[in-house]
């Protein structure tokens, strides 16, 4: 009888509070009610247009954090999830894989993504496409500065079709990255793609 062998970091288990390492996510919300939806679209119709980002902080780290503005359990779409991820100084995300696309709008810094073994390099004003079935990993190309990323992905969508594959190949790293020893997400910057005195 063969025995399952983990994957290279797959003992680097994630702590408990990590956002990626909950089991128990809302991915689909439920409808129900009545056939005509009047009282689903009197909902949708009473929710928010403008997520504050000052309400919502970010979560992971001490390399990659993400804050999610959009995502089933919020109500507001069944359709998106919108998050904005930040890569500390020589910070990489998780290896993984699903079957929905992803776009990465990058805000700002340099990096690269690796998509089934294969390099991509990126900078601020790109958009990095995640593939579906796709194995890949985001990495911040800088020891010194971080990077930044809206994230657009129609994953509910695609779990809600009975889409399922999600696997995480190599969780988030626990510890930092040489470099970004000492660095802080940017939870309260005042404006976020003009820094004062230009890039």
């Amino acid at each position: 009888m063969s025995e399952k062998v983990k994957p290279a970091g797959a003992e680097n288990e994630q702590p408990k509070g990590y956002y990626h390492s909950q089991k128990n996510r809302i991915f689909v919300r439920s409808v129900q009610g009545e056939y005509n939806l009047t009282t689903e679209l009197e909902r949708l119709r009473s929710m928010p247009r403008v997520r504050k980002a000052r309400e919502i902080k970010f979560v992971d780290g001490p390399q990659a954090y993400s804050r999610h503005y959009v995502e089933p359990k919020d109500g507001i779409s069944q359709l998106f999830h919108i998050h904005l991820e930040e890569y500390g100084p020589g910070g990489k995300s998780q290896k993984h894989g699903h079957v929905n696309e992803a776009a990465f709008y990058i805000l700002d810094g340099e990096g690269y993504e690796v998509h089934d073994e294969i390099r991509y390099d990126w900078k601020a004003g790109d958009v990095a496409i995640v593939h579906n079935n796709c194995v890949h990993q985001h990495f911040n190309a800088s020891d010194s500065k971080p990077a930044r990323a809206l994230v657009l992905k129609t994953k509910p969508m695609f779990v809600f079709m009975n889409m399922l594959f999600q696997k995480t190949v190599v969780p988030r790293e626990t510890t930092p990255a040489p470099g970004g020893e000492n660095f802080t997400v940017r939870e309260e910057e005042e404006d976020f793609n003009h820094p004062e005195g230009g890039c």
